[in-house]
């Protein structure tokens, strides 16, 4: 079966695990949800998967085939994507150059990698903004940008670390609206991280919650909103971000 796995996956930085034995699936064209308190491991995880960090035990497999010791560049030309938190465009540059050169980074002619990117934006809904200086952009639309630069080359799975953050209620909707068409319309396995924990709960197939490097729980969003160590999680931590959530999880 297709599938981008972790299997009992640990991180170990100067002897504190961050992650702890995580073993986590994601299956082409459907949407899977981690989340999990500040510090819980989630974005060490992606980065595991994406290959900037690795893994101290565990392995990463990509269709049954290991990704170990692939460098991120590599990663990506296997058809794994990611964006960031913070979006990390080239801001002085126009935003069709912004996936552009994503698209030459892959290997296709400028010419090539110029007519994606066209076409990325288009599909998106934001073709009007290539000529727009990335660094002019208002915050949600860096966000989509971000999201279409990973999208260049078609990749067979896409991880988006707190695409959601910052963002208004509504637009957190039009949010999930492009995550289900990218799982829809480009069978794209998508994995999305963040702390808007609602909007993980009523987008995603499949959820895995994350507590001091461990899995806790995973399963349908039904399952998340029951478990009652899911809501000690969330309702043991003094941080500001998740103090919502618990009402989210009613």
């Amino acid at each position: 079966m297709n599938q981008l796995s972790t299997h009992n996956v640990s991180v170990t930085f100067a002897g504190l695990k961050a992650l702890s034995s995580v073993t986590l699936d994601i299956t082409p064209g459907h949407i899977s949800g981690l989340i999990g308190p500040n510090g819980a491991g989630k974005t060490t995880l992606v980065n595991v998967l994406t290959g900037f960090q690795a893994p101290t035990e565990g392995a990463i497999k990509l269709d049954g085939s290991s990704l170990a010791g692939l460098k991120p560049h590599q990663v990506r030309r296997r058809g794994i994507a990611r964006t960031f938190q913070g979006g990390r465009l080239f801001r002085d540059l126009p935003v069709i150059d912004n996936l552009e050169v994503t698209g030459v980074g892959l290997g296709m002619s400028r010419r090539t990698a110029v007519a994606e990117a066209e076409a990325m934006l288009e599909w998106i809904g934001i073709g009007a903004l290539g000529s727009r200086i990335a660094g002019t952009l208002p915050y949600t639309d860096e966000r989509r940008v971000a999201i279409g630069r990973a999208l260049i080359g078609r990749p067979a799975y896409i991880l988006l670390d707190e695409p959601a953050a910052g963002m208004s209620s509504h637009e957190a909707a039009e949010l999930s609206a492009l995550v289900r068409r990218i799982a829809r319309e480009l069978r794209c396995g998508v994995l999305i991280i963040e702390h808007n924990v609602g909007l993980v709960l009523g987008l995603c197939d499949h959820i895995v919650v994350l507590d001091s490097g461990a899995v806790i729980e995973e399963g349908t969003a039904a399952a998340i909103r029951a478990s009652e160590k899911v809501r000690h999680a969330y309702m043991g931590t003094a941080a500001t971000n998740d103090l919502p959530v618990a009402e989210t999880l009613q």
